[in-house]
């Protein structure tokens, strides 16, 4: 074989080769499916299948779903989560009749958003199920919170405080310490605490999300959604006593120092409504409910009513620019809440 000859082979060779390279390349492309990103989605099979992948996952046992787990609550698919035409600013609204498990308004109800300080709702929860508010609490130690601008209790060490009174504390005031305090009078420390938040936030079908503090000051890894909030909240606002608490405008913490000496902090709450400085709409009762404002959060609010004929309703906010429209988008949900 001549030497031209031979470069003529290899040529066609190669290009033979790389020719089946792009081949096999653009079959094996088309044979990949792009993965989706997984939606929320809140039907009762869904409920179930998540349900039984974090227990298979977590405790290693036979799933059991709990009986009537989807029952009594406003379920809609992912693909119904924004109301069709509902303009909005905010990172997620959510309006639901309590009574009739009927979804009013909705946009991005299933995102990943930060609560803030609706946080303490599940804080909140975790004491009414698991502690006596009528127990005595002496800090042993001061909590120490280095979050800029954390609001805080006059509470120190050596302190002698009711159960009761840090509670009221925690959801009026919203002081981040409290919810320390709280932590580790249920479980001893705030990390054993904060895994009970998420084992209590799955069990509620609140499968989207996951709590890193028991505050909700910010950590990137700290995210729930409006509908978790939903039924984190429909749960804690069977105990009377959290309504009566959220419902308050001011509140005055009563405790005894080291030296035996009684010390009153008075405190007004952050719900705006409760302190008239916006009205509420016409023809609702205000139950209140729990505000939440960072910087990565902005300003949130969720809160339970009820219109003249006895209909009761939950309202979420997350991610507004500014107090004002926390207040404006949360008047505007609350407007269509039929009289």
């Amino acid at each position: 074989m001549t030497g031209q000859r031979k470069t003529v082979l290899k040529r066609r060779l190669s290009a033979a080769l790389c020719l089946l390279l792009v081949f096999s390349l653009v079959l094996g492309g088309c044979g990949k499916k792009k993965s989706k990103k997984k939606s929320a989605d809140t039907t009762q099979a869904s409920f179930e299948s998540e349900y039984k992948t974090y227990y298979q996952k977590n405790h290693k046992n036979d799933f059991k779903p709990p009986a009537g787990m989807a029952e009594g609550l406003a379920v809609l698919s992912a693909d119904q989560e924004d109301t069709p035409d509902f303009y909005t600013t905010d990172k997620a609204d959510l309006l639901i009749n309590d009574s009739t498990g009927e979804v009013l308004d909705s946009y991005h109800c299933f995102r990943k958003a930060y609560p803030a300080s609706i946080t303490k709702i599940m804080t909140a929860l975790l004491v009414l199920e698991n502690g006596n508010l009528d127990d005595e609490i002496t800090l042993t130690h001061n909590t120490v919170i280095v979050d800029e601008g954390a609001v805080m209790s006059t509470l120190t060490r050596g302190d002698t405080v009711t159960v009761d009174a840090v509670l009221h504390t925690l959801l009026i005031k919203s002081a981040n310490d409290c919810a320390v305090i709280l932590a580790e009078y249920i479980a001893g420390d705030e990390q054993s605490f904060v895994e009970m938040m998420n084992k209590r936030a799955w069990e509620l079908g609140a499968t989207h999300t996951h709590f890193v503090t028991t505050n909700g000051l910010h950590r990137d890894d700290h995210y729930t959604t409006a509908y978790d909030l939903y039924l984190i909240f429909k749960k804690v606002v069977e105990y009377d006593t959290f309504v009566d608490i959220v419902s308050s405008k001011d509140y005055t913490l009563t405790y005894r120092n080291s030296a035996g000496s009684v010390i009153n902090e008075y405190m007004e709450t952050t719900n705006y409504y409760l302190l008239n400085e916006y009205p509420v709409p016409a023809g609702l009762t205000m139950y209140g409910g729990k505000t939440g404002t960072t910087s990565a959060a902005g300003s949130c609010l969720i809160l339970m009513t009820e219109n003249e004929a006895g209909d009761r309703f939950f309202s979420v906010v997350l991610g507004a620019r500014s107090k004002p429209d926390l207040y404006d988008s949360m008047t505007r949900l609350l407007e269509k809440i039929p009289k």
